[in-house]
């Protein structure tokens, strides 16, 4: 214990900090700037810096696995020899490798020069005798941008770093520093402040993609080089910005860690007023008679009774079921709402974080004050978690009732007015429009029938009319369903998908709500638990331990296993003029559901099991076994 300060120097306005209060907020700084940069603005960016860099897919997810490739492999070592360490300090190295990580997935954008757009491509039929760029299939031309996925990877590496502390050394520093019953408040607020920053990172990263990616729109001599907008296929965002400006605000982070003592003032009463909820295998007297964790050699025997400890392994399966669903869900989300329900891509990714993150944080909040106020126990915990991830399983039976059939699709669901054949988007009406099918623009006739693109419904002019975009002469769209047809004299079609008849939406999200909050209940309590059932001097070990099975098990195989189900519902794909196969443009969006159910329900199922093993594994120690509460609190008393 010591004061705030650095060496001599310990300013007495720094000291009204030198608690827990003051720790908690600069950790729920860190834990939003980290959010903000690495589940917010990487996410948001990764179309743009796809395009500007000319990679594809499978590259750019190496790009977002190499942080979790990073945090796994340093995750044992930083929390293993960091446990004895200055933890505070760990967090100032933590604050500089995060925002060090910014400044240089930021750099590309620096040496990669201007943005050069092409020409505009015509969404709407080109006969034979039009030029078309892009028509045919042409090899890709050489270029170095790709070579700058190495310095995105680097930049994501140590982001990596900086953010295996956070979450192991930083977490158990709360845990020594406040008393058990308030230990789960302070770690629920934490965790609470961590899910803020995807979502500022999200509405920040919005935004700045509204910015043209050079600040400034080059002005163009040439006429076929039209001037771009926010709704042209060729507009790229700012996305550097974001990066620089995180950047400057978490190296700021770096001066109130580097203050903080070794332990906060107060520590050693809390420590000893403690009662020890080890599980009873006789790890804690092994760890404590031949003093394990002292050297490197220590390692693997320490790593061992942690491996051996069912209690620990059975809640660290359970949450790494939960993390999978968790970040399955947190990815896919929004696809999923865009094509059940009808939305638009911006306004469905709007109402996915609107959902997963208040959800999330009310839910960590929640059970933090509970296991707080109540004054739970190991056992009482672990309990806890079983009635949270129960409900969560009920409710996850949402999919089942608030699902959505698919809306009439021509040449997916439907012929073009009975010429033409299932899942064949070219018909006679369009056979000459030298359409392309990486082109994805749908429209909604006026036959209330939804087409892939202006150029498939063959509509050969548009208008604007009130600033909104109109389509003509379209050889495909057949007359109005409405009885009143003097509408069909003002326009063939409109941009966007036709509005859906299924009215599910405000249920779906009423229901997965509640199922968000209830599943993120268990989160906060099965950390604490942790703490708990191992011995004391292995606290910050077990948290890296969790971390590397919560990726490998969880974060990692999440969004891979629900990108599979999802691509499993693909009733419509993307294939080029080099017959390359891309994206998927339509999903049977009942098998989706169902997929998607079916994947949430087995693992929470698996979840729950573990947890109940937990409950029959765990053994308290026996002087906390043998007494009563009262007489528990008069030994602390005494001892202290």
């Amino acid at each position: 214990e010591g004061p705030c300060g650095w060496g001599p120097c310990t300013p007495r306005a720094l000291q009204l900090c030198n608690n827990s209060e003051g720790y908690l907020a600069a950790y729920s700084l860190l834990a939003i700037f980290q959010g903000i940069v690495v589940n917010g603005l990487i996410n948001i960016s990764i179309s743009t810096i796809e395009k500007r860099y000319e990679l594809n897919s499978s590259l750019t997810g190496l790009i977002s696995a190499s942080y979790d490739i990073a945090f796994c492999v340093l995750s044992l070592f930083v929390s293993y020899f960091g446990e004895r360490g200055h933890k505070p300090r760990w967090l100032a190295f933590s604050a500089f490798m995060l925002g060090l990580g910014s400044l240089v997935f930021s750099l590309p954008h620096f040496s990669s020069g201007k943005y050069q757009y092409g020409s505009k491509l015509e969404d709407t039929c080109q006969t034979a005798e039009t030029t078309f760029a892009n028509a045919t299939c042409s090899a890709s031309t050489n270029s170095s941008l790709h070579k700058y996925l190495y310095v995105f990877i680097l930049g994501q590496l140590l982001l990596g770093v900086g953010g295996t502390p956070l979450y192991t050394l930083g977490t158990a520093f709360i845990d020594d520093s406040v008393p058990k019953h308030k230990s789960s408040l302070y770690i629920g607020i934490g965790y609470a402040m961590s899910l803020l920053g995807p979502a500022i990172g999200y509405v920040l990263g919005g935004q700045l993609l509204k910015v043209y990616i050079d600040i400034q729109i080059p002005k163009r001599q040439d006429t076929t080089y039209n001037k771009v907008d926010q709704d042209d296929p060729r507009w790229l965002g700012a996305w550097w910005i974001g990066f620089l400006v995180c950047f400057f605000a978490i190296w700021l982070l770096i001066i109130p860690f580097s203050c903080f003592p070794r332990h906060l003032p107060g520590t050693a009463k809390i420590q000893a007023e403690k009662i020890s909820e080890t599980h009873d295998d006789g790890s804690q007297v092994l760890v404590q008679t031949n003093n394990i964790g002292q050297s490197f050699k220590d390692f693997p025997m320490a790593l061992l009774i942690l491996l051996r400890n069912p209690v620990l392994m059975s809640l660290i399966v359970a949450s790494s079921s939960e993390a999978l669903v968790a970040t399955g869900f947190a990815t896919f989300l929004p696809k999923f709402i865009e094509n059940q329900f009808g939305k638009s891509s911006s306004f469905s990714a709007t109402l996915g974080g609107l959902v997963l993150i208040p959800a999330a944080a009310l839910g960590q909040v929640i059970s933090g004050v509970l296991v707080s106020k109540c004054k739970m126990d190991c056992k009482g915990i672990i309990k806890f978690m079983i009635s949270t991830c129960s409900v969560a399983l009920i409710l996850n039976t949402v999919f089942l009732f608030a699902k959505c059939g698919n809306e009439p699709f021509a040449g997916v669901s439907e012929t073009y007015n009975g010429t033409a054949t299932l899942y064949n988007l070219t018909a006679p009406c369009n056979a000459n429009c030298r359409c392309l099918r990486s082109m994805y623009y749908p429209i909604c006739g006026r036959d209330e029938v939804q087409y892939f693109s202006p150029c498939f419904a063959g509509c050969a002019s548009y208008l604007f009319n009130n600033m909104k975009k109109t389509y003509h002469n379209c050889s495909c769209i057949g007359k109005s369903k409405r009885e009143n047809g003097s509408e069909d004299i003002l326009y063939e079609a409109v941009p966007g998908k036709c509005p859906t008849q299924c009215k599910f939406l405000p249920l779906f999200l009423t229901f997965f709500f509640f199922a968000v909050v209830f599943t993120f209940m268990a989160n906060t309590p099965t950390t604490v638990a942790i703490l708990r059932c191992v011995p004391d001097k292995q606290r910050s070990f077990a948290l890296g331990v969790q971390s590397v099975f919560l990726r490998l098990l969880g974060t990692i195989p999440g969004p891979i296993l629900f990108g599979v189900a999802i691509d499993n519902s693909c009733t419509l794909w993307d294939i080029n003029e080099c017959e390359t196969k891309g994206a998927c443009w339509v999903y049977d969006n009942e098998r989706m559901a169902y997929l998607l159910m079916g994947i949430s329900a087995v693992c929470k199922t698996i979840s729950i099991i573990f947890v109940v093993m937990a409950v029959y594994f765990y053994k308290p120690p026996p002087l906390t076994k043998a007494l009563p509460r009262k007489t528990s609190e008069k030994i602390s008393a005494i001892r202290t």
